[in-house]
């Protein structure tokens, strides 16, 4: 089971109870959640609040290329993945990100949860722009975009 989707944040806010709801499954005995959190501050300058914007069906694409990926690599066979990811601009603390992964065991859930992120992390056409205390805001240097 797989669930994606990019968040609009001006429209609707993500939510860890969409995610549990999703993964909620008797046969699972390991529940994983990756939040991911706009912080106060990067590289030594307090930040306000961070802007992310994607080219949101590459996106969901590389999100159903991670998890196949994933089925191949790992060899989880029953498992349940949830991601979902803001775009626009977020205030400190409020949620960038959901992983939420349920597997039959807790070394899965870890391993799946990680690969998950991390492969995001390198391939997803997602873009953060950080604001900064004097009014200043910067787009930060991502990972070059593989072919998806």
């Amino acid at each position: 089971m797989l669930h994606t989707k990019i968040v609009d944040y001006k429209k609707e806010k993500i939510f860890i109870s969409s995610a549990e709801k999703f993964i909620k499954n008797s046969k699972f005995g390991a529940s994983i959640y990756f939040l991911g959190t706009v912080r106060n501050t990067n590289n030594n300058k307090k930040v306000t609040g961070i802007t992310y914007d994607s080219h949101d069906d590459m996106v969901i694409k590389s999100f159903k290329e991670i998890y196949n990926e994933a089925n191949q690599k790992l060899d989880i066979p029953d498992k349940a993945v949830f991601i979902e990811h803001a775009k626009g601009f977020l205030k400190l603390g409020d949620i960038s990100i959901i992983i939420a992964v349920a597997c039959k065991h807790r070394d899965q859930a870890y391993v799946l949860s990680r690969f998950i992120i991390e492969e995001i992390k390198k391939r997803s056409p997602i873009w953060k722009k950080e604001h900064y205390e004097n009014e200043d805001s910067t787009w930060l240097k991502g990972n070059p975009i593989k072919a998806i």
